[in-house]
């Protein structure tokens, strides 16, 4: 998904991928946590009022987008804490290299940190998916009981959270391979300001 040419992923790329879901099901699925609109809290959550095959082609969509990205080991929103907040990651960093203007030696460095996160986050995302696939098969195969519901839960939010830290401490160790002023011009072009 990019936002535009040689921009990467931007926010406005995401809001437009998410479009179709809501606020409350698109946040869900970044890993935003936000509280649920009146709606969803009277009606058990299922979505909006009349909501239509356009809004579950797009969850479904963003599911799938979800799957494929998290599979190869991307993040697909994970670490938006660090990167909103002045931490970049290697992949839109590498993105970005002509803009930002990295040295050789900048490319390198974050070449290696962006193999390195990979060779890590492969398998803890397929780790991730199957750990959803199993909470998925104990409804699809109407086993779900609380127990085995609060089981397959945690392995999701385990699984969840071992991806997650090595995106997010992945950022923490490409922020330093930038000056100040590249982080500043790659938070422009992904987030429209400058870091604080």
């Amino acid at each position: 998904m990019k936002g535009g040419e040689g921009q990467g992923f931007t926010r406005r790329a995401l809001l437009r991928t998410l479009g179709g879901l809501g606020a409350a099901a698109g946040a869900a699925a970044v890993g935003v946590a936000r509280p649920a609109p009146t709606w969803a809290q009277q009606h058990g959550g299922h979505g909006a009022p009349g909501m239509g095959q356009g809004h579950k082609v797009a969850a479904l969509s963003c599911a799938e987008q979800f799957e494929a990205a998290v599979g190869e080991g991307h993040g697909f929103g994970m670490a938006f804490a660090a990167d909103r907040n002045g931490y970049p990651g290697p992949r839109h960093i590498l993105e970005l290299k002509t803009e930002l203007r990295l040295t050789a030696d900048q490319e390198a460095k974050v070449a290696a940190l962006l193999h390195a996160m990979l060779g890590e986050s492969r398998p803890k995302g397929v780790r991730l998916l199957e750990a959803e696939r199993r909470l998925e098969r104990l409804y699809a195969d109407g086993g779900a009981g609380e127990a085995s519901v609060r089981a397959a839960a945690a392995g999701v939010e385990r699984a969840r959270s071992e991806l997650r830290l090595v995106h997010l401490l992945t950022h923490l160790r490409t922020r330093d391979l930038l000056t100040r002023e590249q982080r500043d011009a790659y938070h422009k072009i992904r987030w429209g300001t400058t870091t604080g």
